[in-house]
């Protein structure tokens, strides 16, 4: 079947967050985040995927998924591909150095300071920075350290003039410290901004000050190790005690990249590499002086508001400002949540209430990831401490945030709220609370059905929506999953919900066919739909025939895509662009046109072989018209955009979407539909 590489997709998608810190018309601090957005994205893109191409390689895989080649040929590709992205990379971040020097703000190294700088920095270092370095001879002799995955380094070499012998260090840049240090200045002075590797340079000298060296050199390198997390069957384990291991063991893993400073000496390159198990040109990225861009997401914008982007605070919704009591103006209709387009307050602000109202008689939810200082997890501490009965379903294999769910499940747990920890071998995605509460005509359930994870701070940046409801319908089912993760019952049939891995496929496979058989009766068909990723193979071969058949499939994914749009003869009635901007489209919507009598759902499934059958994950449908009416407008907005809208296409071109309209940044537009509609506060938004 044809179909694009889900590597090759990503890296294409990972292109577009490049393209970002290029564009003039993005604030040029704003720029620099990107650069840091990109490197982090490599960063587990190396971790995760890459590492997972190594595996199949000593697994003596020969075919891959959408690839003309090997598995060690993909590798191969992978890397001409990210070397071309780090020349551009390379380019951009000078254009925004030089566009910094036009506002008289230099990045400087160690070697463009004045005496008095030297001085400060000097003084820095002695008096903040040195009991902090930790730096470690390098011999052949002694076992090489133990190297933290995606730490900055500096390896040092240092040598006296006319003598062979040279001695070779090393040293990680401490994390505790910011990356930049903005220097001193005078009142109309420029700005000077200097990376923490060069105050370390700098000062070598007094670091290494017992050895007599007439050179001392030093230059960046970071790696990755593979972040697959490693579980055995011993059921003697807790669960949670295996996770522990499995995070330490990760910290140990076989490394899959290795990037360094192209100026390091060759000596000095073969014995890092020799002691890392990796051989060059095969896991080894050559690039610049500096490395772990991913801190450039915390770049300072200098206090110039023209630098960032305009700030913008989430909207209340119309339905829940001021109201004295969430939970009752919820029981009067349903109501949609766009973040960060309008308030997450709102979640935070119905768990609180939740905890002190005395009618309310338990909380349950799903998390999945959660913000290090959670309001969220705080507000269910509260609701134990209130004598409501609270129960968590924690995901302990949420990647890379596995360390923080420990921590949340043992406050829970001290607080007495019941913890589980979901299905064994399905990773519990869904995006849920329910709230029972008891009313004048008995107890009824308010629940929350999102796309998006309830954390606070990533909400202000994740484009997600979530439906809260007192559908009788709705709610049975929803808890009939809590129930379900909580081993009460093994009762799968759903009617209302969609749930992975029990009905998902099944429902959408329905939905397309129907499309599809309308189309053969020469009725109007079409399908929208807006994911994160579009990998399963089924579900494109099916969207394939439903294109054939003559529907109409507009598709908004915002990173993987292995569909092949507009090509002739198999896909000529299927579109697909990217967003990407400001903010990160994250949220899973479906609108199927169903013979004129659509149908509108919301997920927190992608469209990925995992999601469909190896996850819990729900799907809800959207009965209320007017929130219909709303999703069918979001979607028309995104779909309008013109600004930071691509076209997904075969050769991953990655081509801005233009035409003859006026520009048209969707995101900007979402954010101006819900102001007017905020401030209007009409009667008929009022009800979604």
């Amino acid at each position: 079947m044809d179909i694009i590489n889900r590597e090759i997709s990503w890296l294409s998608f990972n292109e577009r967050v490049l393209q970002e810190a290029s564009d003039d018309t993005v604030p040029i601090i704003e720029r620099m985040h990107f650069l840091g957005i990109y490197s982090n994205n490599m960063d587990e893109f190396f971790r995760v995927r890459v590492a997972y191409i190594r595996r199949m390689i000593s697994f003596h895989k020969k075919e891959v998924q959408g690839f003309a080649g090997t598995p060690a040929e993909l590798l191969d590709e992978i890397r001409n591909v990210v070397m071309k992205q780090q020349l551009n990379f390379q380019i951009a971040h000078t254009k925004i150095l030089k566009e910094l020097e036009a506002e008289n703000i230099f990045h400087v190294t160690h070697k463009d300071l004045s005496i008095e700088q030297v001085r400060e920095l000097e003084n820095y270092f002695n008096q903040d920075l040195k009991h902090a370095i930790v730096p470690i001879i390098l011999t052949k002799k002694n076992p090489f350290p133990h190297l933290k995955d995606s730490g900055i380094y500096l390896a040092v070499e240092m040598y006296m003039e006319g003598k062979m012998k040279r001695r070779m260090a090393m040293i990680q840049i401490p994390e505790e410290f910011p990356r930049f240090y903005q220097m001193k200045r005078a009142e109309g002075e420029v700005q000077n901004i200097i990376l923490l590797d060069d105050i370390i340079r700098l000062n070598l000298r007094t670091i290494f000050s017992i050895f007599i060296f007439d050179h001392v050199h030093a230059f960046t390198f970071k790696f990755s190790r593979d972040a697959e997390l490693d579980l055995d069957d011993d059921i003697s384990v807790s669960f949670m005690e295996k996770i522990r291991q499995s995070v330490k063991k990760r910290k140990v893993g076989e490394p899959v990249r290795f990037v360094y400073d192209e100026e390091m000496p060759e000596e000095l390159l073969k014995f890092m590499l020799m002691n890392l198990n990796l051989k060059k040109g095969v896991n080894t990225i050559p690039g610049g002086k500096y490395h772990n861009f991913k801190d450039f997401m915390s770049f300072p914008d200098f206090g110039r508001e023209d630098f960032i982007f305009k700030k913008r605070k989430p909207l209340w919704h119309p339905r829940l400002v001021n109201k004295r009591s969430l939970l009752k103006e919820i029981a009067k209709g349903d109501v949609l949540l766009h973040y960060p387009y309008q308030r997450f307050d709102h979640v935070v602000d119905l768990l609180r209430e939740s905890a002190i109202d005395p009618k309310v008689k338990s909380i349950k939810i799903n998390v999945y990831r959660v913000a290090k200082q959670s309001q969220v997890m705080n507000a269910l501490i509260n609701a134990v401490l209130n004598g409501k009965q609270v129960f968590v379903v924690v995901e302990l294999q949420a990647r890379f945030d596995e360390e923080n769910n420990l921590y949340w499940a043992n406050k829970l747990r001290e607080a007495g709220a019941k913890v589980s920890f979901g299905m064994e071998k399905l990773k519990v995605h869904s995006k849920l609370i329910q709230i029972l509460r008891e009313g004048s005509n008995g107890d009824y359930l308010v629940s929350y059905i999102g796309t998006g994870n309830f954390h606070e701070k990533t909400a202000n940046i994740y484009e997600d929506l979530g439906l809260l409801t007192v559908d009788p319908k709705i709610g049975e089912e929803v808890n009939r999953i809590f129930n379900i993760l909580d081993g009460f019952t093994n009762d799968y049939r759903f009617e209302t919900l969609f749930v992975s891995p029990f009905t998902t496929r099944s429902v959408f496979d329905e939905l397309i066919e129907n499309e599809i058989a309308n189309a053969n009766k020469g009725k109007e068909a079409s399908i929208r739909i807006k994911l994160n990723n579009l990998v399963d193979t089924d579900m494109i071969s099916l969207l394939y025939r439903a294109g054939k058949a003559g529907v109409k499939i507009d598709m908004i994914i915002r990173g993987v895509c292995c569909l092949i749009p507009g090509k002739i003869g198999l896909s000529e009635n299927i579109e697909v662009r990217s967003i990407v901007g400001r903010y990160l489209e994250h949220s899973r919507y479906l609108i199927f046109h169903n013979g004129g009598e659509r149908k509108y759902y919301l997920a927190s499934a992608d469209w990925m072989e995992r999601n469909l059958d190896g996850r819990i994950e729900v799907g809800c449908p959207i009965f209320n018209e007017l929130i219909q009416e709303r999703i069918e407008k979001i979607f028309e907005i995104q779909w309008k955009g013109n600004v930071k809208s691509r076209i997904i296409d075969e050769f991953q071109t990655n081509a801005y979407y233009r035409d003859d309209h006026a520009p048209f940044a969707s995101q900007d537009e979402l954010y101006n539909y819900y102001k007017l509609n905020s401030e209007k506060r009409i009667s008929g938004n009022q009800k979604v």
